[in-house]
């Protein structure tokens, strides 16, 4: 090297390494401010509200139950504190035992419950943990992203729509056929979506194993001609045997499969028979995802580790946004992403956008499209297909009064 460049390499490298103490005594000071401000506020009361969130339409079946419904009733909690701060969230438990433990924790300091560098600190008080997230953010001025991450502005990713079910075979007594199946693919289109997850394994439950297999043929090329320029992911729920699956693959030809989604129940052998067949067969690029019901945690994370797993998918609320958060790390350095669950509703959804303006190793969000006339949910921006979280502090979310 010459010495000129050495020098410049020099210089570089000093200025960078004193820029990195003075952002590291900031970040100590700033660490130590939150702390302070988080000491300030002691937990003062406890409160719930029912919502209630609608579908655009009905969700019906899929391999393995059957009628989704129309939208679910949700209780949400509210921490509040002696300032008048507030955090809202839903709870990882029930109103009951959120009771019961909030007499155990009230008067005391926020930040005797919660770090933004690690999350809510003790499991015991988990059952809390979005509102604790929701709180810090609001006290702090700060939205959830850039409270774990202190990025300002949030790493945005895809979002697809988690809502094509077996749309055909409603109502019962006069199935409505595939062309309902394009219309609630148009529907998601004009909302702003550009994925989506396609719910496959009709023979699992509701027809016989061949007739089943050619519908879900049938549908993913049906959506496939009609939105050209969308993903298609497609999802199992383990109603398929390896060897069925791959007769699937074979049967959609050459139609791209951004991901595919528990197409059996996970064991090492055969998800390494379908890597290889993946592999083998022009789909080296298609993501398989797993671990969302009753998810063998440590197969996962094996399969992860030797690249044949790609995206690991327990639930938001089941798994709980401080594990995940605890996860992210071992995921990143495995090479292994995050798709937390979301289905039910559209509030899971806004809390993993968080996580992934956060951490950033989320390919795509599952979209769980809701409307509701109990609680404001217009802090969240879907176009494109790409879903932003809120930029207000913590999640956004306000109750409408």
């Amino acid at each position: 090297m010459e010495r000129r460049n050495f020098l410049k390499v020099v210089a570089a490298s000093s200025a960078s390494f004193i820029s990195s103490l003075a952002s590291a005594e900031e970040a100590k000071f700033e660490k130590q401010s939150e702390r302070n401000e988080l000491t300030y506020h002691k937990l003062k009361d406890i409160r719930f509200d029912a919502v209630q969130l609608k579908y655009p339409r009905l969700v019906g079946k899929n391999s393995r139950l059957g009628i989704h419904g129309t939208g679910p009733n949700l209780t949400f909690c509210t921490l509040l504190t002696d300032k008048g701060a507030e955090g809202l969230g839903l709870m990882r438990g029930n109103r009951q035992e959120a009771e019961k433990l909030f007499e155990g924790i009230k008067g005391k300091s926020v930040s005797d419950l919660f770090s933004p560098a690690l999350g809510t600190l003790e499991e015991r008080y988990y059952i809390f943990d979005i509102c604790l997230h929701d709180l810090a953010g609001v006290i702090l001025n700060k939205p959830v992203y850039a409270l774990i991450s202190g990025n300002e502005r949030p790493i945005v990713t895809r979002c697809y729509s988690g809502m094509i079910y077996f749309d055909e075979m409603e109502p019962e007594n006069k199935p409505s056929g595939l062309n309902k199946i394009l219309e609630n693919c148009l529907f998601d289109y004009n909302y702003g979506y550009r994925q989506f997850k396609v719910k496959i394994g009709r023979g699992g439950k509701w027809m016989a194993k061949e007739e089943g297999l050619k519908m879900d043929i049938a549908v993913t090329k049906l959506i496939y001609e009609n939105f050209p320029d969308c993903d298609i992911l497609v999802d199992g729920n383990d109603a398929y045997t390896v060897d069925e699956f791959i007769s699937y693959l074979k049967g959609v030809e050459n139609i791209p499969l951004y991901w595919i989604e528990e197409p059996f129940r996970e064991t090492r052998e055969d998800y390494i028979k379908l890597r290889n067949w993946l592999d083998t067969n022009g789909r080296r690029h298609t993501l398989l995802g797993d671990g969302e019901a009753n998810p063998d945690f440590n197969l996962n994370m094996e399969l992860g580790k030797e690249r044949i797993l790609d995206v690991y998918l327990e639930d938001m609320l089941g798994y709980g946004f401080t594990p995940w958060r605890k996860l992210a790390p071992r995921l990143k350095s495995m090479g292994m992403m995050a798709s937390p669950h979301a289905w039910g509703d559209t509030i899971k959804s806004f809390y993993v956008s968080h996580y992934a303006g956060a951490y950033g190793n989320v390919p795509t969000i599952e979209g769980v499209t809701c409307f509701s006339s109990d609680i404001d949910l217009s802090a969240y921006k879907l176009v494109r297909g790409r879903l932003t979280p809120n930029n207000s502090p913590g999640f956004g979310l306000k109750l409408w009064k």
